[in-house]
């Protein structure tokens, strides 16, 4: 079937804004491919890019975007601060150096990419998330590895419920829990490394995609759609990028979803949320 990006469902977020169910994360792209990809995502389908200033890549996903042809208003484009930009005065500093980077008018979100704990600075860069939101610079301010003891230490500051809680989550790091905790603050669950980095060796899996003819890729980013998750599969290979996003014309019965289900054993491909400073 041909891909249009209007059978890519978007969710209405707390701050009122639409997101695109799916998009591209690009985190590990090169700089020297990234602005091609930008072009080669859009025109599969895509509408909405995840970076990060960890990547080392804004610029190149903003050139992307500048040179796409598309209206500004079309795409959605999100960001992240590094840990060692925690802080009110740092993170007002690093939110400029990412507009700069990206060169474009504004960004619809922007994330804490880490809550590092120990250093216990996330209330005041969420404070400064707040005020630069207030200047128009940013559509939409969300966190990133969150748990549920962080964000209650959040929440009972000021202000806003972020948007989104970007977190690991996988078939064998399903997160109920914080998906639930997610779920009852409005925070929309959002899934990093959505396919566990290919991780793939799963007979449930395998006969899922054979009974659909689909791959295990696009079986498990489905059952991302159908949980309501946002999600950010990574490639920079055309024909993935193409596959990675049709995911629209077949559905994942409830049994196959319990089947799915039965894979949770709680395995991280990435670190432990308290783990990272």
């Amino acid at each position: 079937m041909t891909f249009s990006p209007e059978m890519n469902p978007s969710i209405q977020l707390n701050n009122g804004d639409w997101m695109p169910q799916l998009g591209l994360g690009v985190y590990k792209v090169e700089q020297d491919i990234a602005v091609d990809l930008v072009r080669m995502a859009l025109d599969a389908g895509y509408r909405r890019i995840d970076t990060a200033a960890l990547y080392d890549n804004e610029a190149e996903i903003g050139a992307g975007i500048r040179r796409s042809g598309f209206a500004r208003e079309e795409l959605f484009v999100t960001t992240k601060i590094w840990n060692d930009r925690q802080g009110y005065d740092n993170a007002l500093e690093a939110i400029d150096e990412s507009l700069q980077r990206l060169n474009i008018d504004y960004i619809d979100m922007l994330l804490i990419h880490w809550p590092c704990p120990q250093k216990d600075l996330f209330v005041e860069t969420w404070d400064a998330f707040q005020d630069a939101q207030a200047e128009g610079k940013i559509r939409g301010i969300g966190v990133s590895n969150f748990k549920p003891t962080h964000l209650d230490k959040l929440l009972a500051g000021r202000g806003a419920v972020p948007s989104i809680n970007q977190i690991e989550m996988h078939p064998w790091l399903q997160q109920a829990e914080q998906r639930a905790y997610d779920d009852d603050k409005g925070i929309k669950t959002e899934a990093w490394s959505p396919l566990a980095r290919g991780r793939f060796e799963s007979d449930v899996l395998a006969a899922i995609a054979a009974a659909h003819g689909k791959s295990v890729a696009q079986v498990v980013i489905r059952w991302h759609i159908q949980l309501g998750n946002l999600v950010i599969p990574k490639s920079s290979h055309p024909d993935r990028l193409a596959q990675n996003i049709d995911v629209f014309d077949f559905e994942l019965s409830a049994a196959e979803m319990a089947s799915i289900a039965t894979l949770d054993g709680g395995g991280r491909v990435g670190p432990d949320p308290d783990d990272m400073n």
